[in-house]
């Protein structure tokens, strides 16, 4: 909104005239939502304290996990409020697409909030009943990819990376195929939410990515010359996602090991459905698979494991998800973390590749 009015008076003051630039305001909105996040996070991991919203954890996890007992929770939400802010003053507001991450990534926030407070107030680890969790999710992205399309003329062609002329339109089809995209990613997260700041930076690097993709692709020139899917509107999502990346660095500064504060399912719930509905946005569905592969391979291991024991009785990992099955076999918590850090950066560069690739 207010880029919007700073915008209008160019005219008057030549200056104002930055403002109309993508990357002028992506700068803008990532220091923006650092310096919010930075400076709120004492006062509320302090009220986080005093109401006494404490991590509960499961009694079959790691025993040096006992210790974590208590820590606050649903840090998640600082991140939240640290993006919105920013996005309100330095991103059109006009755009489908702006309104489209929002309301999936605050819409998974809120499912997340939910189940967070049930474990909290109950002390226990279950929270909301998956069936509810997962109808809640497809729910929102659902009615959220239906409306770009019936309304918003979003594509429904799914394009495959590596491969320039392979492409299919799966019409509304494309509805579900996507839902299954954005819900798959942020229970992916969700999942990876496990160590101290584990989570956290591969969305930080894919969150990235992603808004580099959402640049290029926006920019007719540009995805032109790159022979990428041209989406119209798209760059706008770029100061977005520096919001979540700004933020993400913000908590980190409380999350890291020893955290002082874990963001909770509002947090990895929201936060896996941005990445989500910004791979279905930008047209990288099927790249997200690589992107995303901590998080891909970290779900694998917790359904491979329940499948191998209702199958066999016997389990693949010494306990999912696959962090934890490290920790069990002698590595330290830093090191994990560290580790699948630079897998992260690794896999980015892999689909930044691609772009010249197609």
């Amino acid at each position: 909104m207010l880029y919007q009015l700073l915008y209008s008076l160019a005219d008057q003051i030549s200056g104002f005239n930055v403002f109309r630039y993508i990357t002028v305001r992506t700068f803008i909105s990532f220091f923006t939502a650092f310096l919010l996040c930075w400076l709120w996070g004492p006062h509320f991991i302090r009220r986080l304290t005093e109401k006494q919203i404490g991590q509960a954890i499961r009694d079959d996890g790691p025993q040096s996990h006992k210790k974590k007992a208590g820590t606050p929770t649903m840090g998640g939400g600082l991140i939240l409020l640290s993006t919105l802010i920013p996005v309100l003053l330095w991103v059109d507001m006009l755009n489908p697409l702006v309104w489209a991450v929002l309301v999936v990534t605050w819409g998974f926030g809120a499912i997340g909030y939910v189940d967070d407070w049930l474990k909290v107030s109950k002390k226990n680890h279950k929270g909301l009943s998956g069936k509810i969790r997962l109808f809640g999710e497809f729910l929102i992205s659902g009615i959220v990819v239906f409306v770009l399309i019936k309304w918003f003329n979003f594509s429904t062609v799914l394009h495959f990376p590596f491969f320039k002329n392979l492409a299919v339109d799966l019409g509304y089809f494309y509805v579900v195929f996507a839902s299954l995209v954005v819900v798959g990613t942020a229970n992916a997260v969700n999942l990876t939410d496990g160590l101290d700041g584990l989570a956290i930076v591969p969305v930080m690097i894919s969150a990235t990515t992603l808004g580099l993709f959402a640049y290029v692709s926006g920019h007719f020139a540009i995805s032109s010359y790159l022979q990428i899917p041209h989406v119209v509107g798209a760059g706008e999502l770029a100061p977005v996602a520096a919001t979540i990346v700004a933020a993400g660095m913000g908590f980190l500064w409380f999350n890291t090991y020893p955290a002082q504060v874990f963001m909770g399912d509002v947090g990895s719930l929201s936060l896996g459905g941005f990445l989500g509905i910004m791979a279905v946005l930008t047209h990288n569905e099927i790249l997200m698979v690589v992107l995303g592969g901590v998080f891909v391979v970290e779900a694998l291991s917790v359904i491979t494991q329940v499948i191998s024991f209702k199958m066999t009785g016997k389990r693949i990992f010494r306990m999912a998800p696959i962090h934890h099955h490290f920790e069990l076999k002698g590595l330290t918590e830093t090191k994990i973390i560290v580790r699948f850090w630079i897998i992260s950066i690794l896999l980015a560069l892999l689909s930044l590749a691609t772009l010249k690739l197609r």
